[in-house]
């Protein structure tokens, strides 16, 4: 009975804790002793990570401050430093769906941004817990190996390609690489067999694990597996909830670290369910079955932060497990003592690297839309009555099926202009069909729009493909991203625009016959389910704005129309041409430059909505103001300032939503 009341006591505070975490959360609520502006404030480094053009600081004021400074500094942990610049709070996504980096701040305790004009050092180091770890990583640094020594030993993973980060994360062992329950139970069993004749031996490891709770920022999971240590009597499914109940007590924000979420949830399972491989005494079969509990209980997580889940996932956990758990990782600790070890580190790390590589090549990777919340609940109380009732595991291979393929259920249409700063990228979903009109691009810089917003755009709303991709002209900022979309999503058809290709047009051509992907250009229309996409522009001009692709189209009943970059003179060859209805929603012609949007053509089509896709605070003082003034009828919507816009017709009617900043 009283076993009962404790585990009655547990549930209530954790429901407690989600029921807190929700408001506060919902409510935007939390306490900062700063307001954004021009400051000048002194702290503490806590963290540093350094890039080729810049340093990244976290510092410990009156609260935890994130610091961009755009020069490479040699400072330490622990320094005391003066900081000038501007506090800011930092952005949200602007694209439906994607990562929410001021939520990820959030869940680390830091509310501002400071974008510094100048740092002076004003004292050195005296902590003896960051002289510590300053030698620490001072020592690593030495190493050939020591991208993953950080990796394994500090949970410092700056130094790791991208490549090979999405290559783990593909293939599902990503969470091999944090500190986690594994690393402290393995660092625990030998500081025990050390230690097994001392007799305040639980005094010391305990002592020891809340140092390196501090050498890994005190991340979630590392505290997770340090507090199951600490209460170890008390019973492990109790103990799971509390310890995640106090955390979110203490920061409801870390409902948004992926970390916390991948920590507690992989754990719970565990815990509830690892007696599902009791029956088996082969090791392999047991990691097997263990690493299927991991991987179901993961699902949800997986599709809402990553749009994906790769079912080869438990078998390649199988592979790299033991791998990491038995070698990489001791051998690490051992590198770092005994730095002679690191050629044998280094080939064993190269054979590890090649391996996960070449696991990319049989991966099954399906394709999940994002869920809203009530339906990520749901999730779980399917997963939860499935390892009760693991008869009914089909039931759960259906789920994953269906949602899978959730695109073929959808009826209504969308119309979402995205926002990749000064260029266009427009997807227009029509049922089951998807059309993509430009892919935007920065020459200015090597941020990969397509890979970082686009491609894990579409995959977000469980786009397997794009049916058209229609390039309006070959202007950099229109489609400086297409090839890399071309490379790495399918892509049915690619639509050009009327007059010659140009240098840019010609290299994505090369691309497409190689992938036998077929093209047009200068066409007149399109067919879409029913649905028509007119090609207005046909004339052809002698450079690429005015030969820029102008499409019409109507969807239940509303009417669109797309300018690309074409000026006041496709404009009026328009007007004379075609007997144009009044429109909808306006995609505004070349960003809202003034050399497009004449005040004749905006009273001629009369807009009842104009989208300008445009770059904040761009080099070109797009949009113009006489163009703002012509549109002073419209309602005006820009990407600078309102994010992504989507228009959804559902029933017949427009609604808009928006994702600002």
């Amino acid at each position: 009975m009283k076993k009962l009341k404790i585990d009655l006591l547990c549930k209530i505070i954790l429901i407690l804790s989600i029921l807190y975490t929700f408001y506060i959360t919902k409510n935007l609520i939390y306490h900062t002793n700063y307001q954004e502006g021009e400051i000048t404030l002194i702290g503490k480094i806590i963290n540093i990570t350094h890039s080729s053009d810049k340093t990244d600081l976290i510092i410990k004021s009156k609260e935890k401050i994130k610091v961009t400074y755009y020069v490479n500094i040699d400072y330490k942990l622990g320094d005391y430093i003066k900081v000038n610049g501007n506090l800011t709070k930092p952005y949200n996504n602007t694209i439906f769906n994607l990562f929410n980096y001021n939520k990820y701040l959030l869940s680390n305790k830091i509310y501002y941004i400071l974008k510094a004009d100048n740092i002076i050092k004003i004292k050195d180091n005296k902590n003896i817990l960051y002289e510590i770890k300053n030698n620490i990583y001072e020592r690593i640094d030495k190493l050939k190996s020591k991208d993953y020594v950080k990796t394994f030993i500090l949970g410092d993973k700056q130094d790791l390609s991208d490549e090979i980060l999405s290559s783990y994360q593909q293939n599902g062992v990503s969470h091999l690489l944090a500190i986690s329950g594994m690393h402290i139970s393995l660092l625990v069993v030998i500081l025990s067999k050390i230690l097994k004749k001392f007799k305040y031996s639980y005094f010391i490891i305990s002592i020891f694990l809340i140092f390196y709770a501090f050498l890994t920022n005190f991340t979630p999971s590392v505290l997770r597996a340090v507090f199951l240590y600490y209460f170890k009597k008390i019973d492990k499914k109790n103990l799971i909830l509390l310890i995640a109940s106090f955390m979110l007590f203490y920061n409801p924000y870390y409902i948004y670290n992926v970390g916390f979420l991948f920590s507690f949830v992989i754990s719970f399972y565990l815990i509830y369910f690892g007696n599902l491989t009791n029956k088996f005494n082969n090791y392999f079969v047991k990691l097997f079955i263990t690493s299927i509990i991991c991987f179901i209980a993961s699902i949800p997580i997986m599709i809402n932060n990553f749009y994906y889940i790769n079912i080869m996932s438990p078998l390649i956990n199988v592979l790299f497990v033991p791998f990491i758990s038995l070698i990489i990782f001791p051998l690490s600790l051992l590198t770092l003592i005994f730095p002679i070890l690191d050629n044998i580190l280094l080939f064993l790390l190269n054979i590890m690297e090649s391996l996960t590589l070449l696991c990319n090549n049989f991966n099954i990777n399906l394709i999940m839309a994002k869920i809203p919340f009530y339906l990520f609940i749901i999730y779980y109380i399917i997963i939860t009555f499935i390892f009760i009732k693991p008869k009914y595991f089909y039931v759960l291979i259906i789920i994953l099926v269906i949602h899978n393929n959730i695109k073929y259920f959808n009826k209504n249409s969308y119309l979402t202009i995205l926002d990749v700063g000064q260029g266009d990228s427009i997807l227009l979903e029509i049922k089951d069909k998807n059309i993509l009109i430009d892919t935007g691009g920065n020459m200015f810089s090597d941020y990969n729009i397509a890979q970082n917003k686009l491609i894990p755009y579409f995959k977000s709303l469980g786009i397997k493909k794009l049916n058209y991709l229609i390039l309006t002209h070959g202007d950099y900022d229109h489609m400086g991203n297409a090839k890399y979309i071309i490379e790495n999503f399918k892509v049915e058809k690619v639509i050009f625009n009327c007059g010659e290709f140009n240098e840019l047009e010609t290299d994505l051509i090369k691309v497409l016959d190689e992938k036998k992907i077929p093209y047009y250009s200068c066409i007149k229309e399109l067919n879409i389910d029913n649905n028509k996409l007119y090609f207005l522009q046909t004339k052809e001009y002698d450079n690429e704005n005015d030969n820029s692709n102008v499409i019409y189209t109507e969807l239940s009943g509303y009417n669109f129309m797309f300018m690309g970059d074409a000026s006041s003179t496709t404009e009026k060859e328009i007007i004379d041409k075609y007997n144009l209805p009044d429109i909808d929603v306006l995609k505004v012609g070349h960003h809202g430059s003034r050399t497009s949007s004449s005040i004749e053509f905006i009273n001629e089509i009369n807009p009842e909505y104009s989208i300008i896709s445009v770059g904040k605070n761009n080099r070109y003082e797009h949009p113009n103001k006489e163009v703002l003034d012509a549109l002073e009828e419209s309602k005006i919507y820009r990407t600078d300032q309102n994010g992504s816009i989507m228009f959804k017709i559902n029933n017949n009617k427009l609604k808009i939503e928006t994702c600002s900043p």
